[in-house]
């Protein structure tokens, strides 16, 4: 397993892993996935027997993401680490790739201070949910989405 920097060769698979968990987080294609990688603080692959098993993109403060969810935590911190999404493929789920790319972009998350990030709540994503409160994730809030479904902000101070 390897973790490293999103480059233009991984494009293709990223988009067909988001697509292939868009219920989960929200649609990309080769441009907006452009545009969010000029902007992200952070945009990691996790590669296994060299194919792209999974990707995450996270966002610092003062960025030019107009997430509604970038947004709720940009009002209440200073600094933080957004994690805007990670995807891991069917395939390659129960390996330990989040933790491994947790991992990493809390490391980097540690100069903020914080990670930041929200899972769906309404509908619940209870494997998500268990994952973050193992991983010492506390709700600080919840946050209604255009879509009618709430996410639950968390944070994990670092």
């Amino acid at each position: 397993m390897e973790i490293r920097s999103l480059s233009d060769a991984d494009v293709a698979a990223v988009l067909a892993l988001n697509e292939a968990a868009v219920d989960a987080t929200s649609p990309l294609d080769e441009d907006s996935l452009a545009a969010r990688r000029a902007m992200v603080a952070e945009a990691l692959v996790c590669v296994v027997e060299g194919q792209v098993a999974a990707f995450a993109l996270a966002d610092a403060p003062g960025a030019a993401y107009r997430s509604i969810n970038y947004r709720w935590h940009a009002e209440r911190f200073a600094d933080f680490l957004y994690l805007d999404r990670i995807v891991v493929g069917a395939e390659f789920r129960r390996r330990g790739i989040a933790s491994a790319l947790y991992d990493a972009l809390e490391k980097v998350a540690a100069e903020h201070g914080r990670m930041v990030c929200e899972v769906y709540s309404r509908p619940p994503n209870t494997v998500s949910l268990a994952f973050h409160s193992g991983r010492g994730y506390a709700e600080i809030g919840h946050l209604e989405q255009p879509s009618g479904q709430q996410v639950v902000m968390l944070e994990k101070q670092l």
